[in-house]
């Protein structure tokens, strides 16, 4: 019987080390060394290989975590110790942890964190479109024209945005429902329409509410999120790869 090996990114994915591009430029940097050698980008892992990052051993035994947190503006969405406002010395969780996709410094509300790296990259790919909806207060109050055009797509960072959804409209007030991620992608639509944000707020991500979780605050995902979460994520994820196929 043939022995089942691995990639090094997705073993260090599956196990919760980081993402698998992350990944690669680790290994780029030779941070990462299988049976004490320093792995290349590609290398396979087999099931008996010791696998070390940092120096640290990789446990291959590892209890999912999935956090909901409720970020204050100041935080930033990174792991990288070079960040002084970084969220994993915020939330000085006792485990790795890592954060799913970003909240631009000035935005508060919800993120996700876990130690489970094939979930991180399921949520965060692009094609499969997740949901994530936010309530955005506005220096004044947007006529009702430009959120219908906001809707159809506005040309920002050299690209057009995707449809999206614009609910609860109520004078400086409105929630906006995105199925993509750019760069200040919100803030950018409303700029370009002459409008300016004045606080951006994330409190969906797919099934996952912020409710009344306080800011600052983070809680465990319940076990009937996690499962609608991923249930969700396969469908997505099936959905893409006949897309995929379907264009090829």
């Amino acid at each position: 019987m043939e022995k089942e090996t691995i990639r090094i990114n997705k073993f260090l994915s599956q196990y919760g080390i980081c993402s698998r591009r992350e990944a690669d430029r680790m290994a780029e940097e030779g941070r990462i060394c299988i049976n004490g050698q320093r792995a290349e980008k590609g290398s396979m892992v087999e099931p008996e290989d010791v696998v070390t990052v940092d120096g640290r051993l990789v446990e291959r035994k590892q209890k999912e975590i999935i956090l909901a947190f409720h970020k204050p503006a100041g935080v930033v969405c990174t792991s990288s110790k070079k960040e002084a406002d970084n969220i994993i010395d915020y939330l000085k969780f006792p485990e790795r942890i890592y954060p799913v996709g970003r909240l631009d410094k000035d935005s508060t509300g919800l993120i996700l964190l876990t130690n489970n790296g094939q979930l991180m990259e399921d949520i965060l790919r692009g094609r499969n479109g997740h949901e994530k909806e936010y309530i955005v207060t506005l220096d004044r109050p947007m006529k009702p024209e430009i959120y219908a055009a906001m809707e159809q797509g506005v040309p920002i960072l050299d690209t057009m945005t995707k449809p999206c959804r614009i609910s609860h409209r109520q004078g400086t007030q409105f929630h906006i429902t995105l199925t993509q991620g750019l760069n200040r992608q919100i803030r950018r639509m409303c700029e370009y329409f002459g409008y300016r944000v004045r606080t951006l707020k994330r409190i969906r991500v797919m099934n996952i509410m912020l409710g009344d979780l306080p800011e600052g605050k983070w809680r465990y995902l319940t076990e009937g999120e996690i499962t609608r979460l991923k249930q969700e994520c396969r469908k997505r994820n099936l959905e893409g790869d006949r897309n995929g196929a379907a264009g090829s």
